[in-house]
């Protein structure tokens, strides 16, 4: 079965904090796809190894150890927590890819296409 079949789930997302400002705000609402395969510059929604569950942007695949993973940023370099401090995402806490932003509409792209 190719990738974003009928397993592929859709959700919704609340930006908390600022660490992706300028590109999300606090409070933010973002349609996520889970079982989505990120690319680099796409946002994604990780689990950091605290346990808190974030918006972050996928930079590049990484080995974490002896299996994949991401190394992933925040667009706020003053705020936040990134693989700066806690390293390479493993692909099993790569929550969901954000797709979109449902509310508020912005002109602000997500994706990064510098990436």
């Amino acid at each position: 079965m190719p990738p974003g079949g009928p397993l592929t789930r859709w959700g919704v997302a609340v930006v908390r904090g600022r660490s992706m400002q300028p590109t999300l705000y606090d409070g933010d609402r973002l349609l996520v796809r889970h079982g989505g395969v990120p690319r680099a510059g796409d946002l994604v929604v990780v689990r950091l190894p605290d346990g808190v569950v974030a918006v972050k942007r996928a930079t590049f695949r990484q080995r974490v150890g002896d299996r994949p993973g991401w190394w992933v940023e925040r667009d706020n370099p003053q705020v936040g927590v990134d693989s700066w401090s806690v390293g390479a995402i493993p692909d099993s806490e790569v929550v969901a890819v954000v797709v979109t932003r449902l509310w508020p509409l912005r002109r602000a792209p997500l994706r990064d296409r510098s990436l």
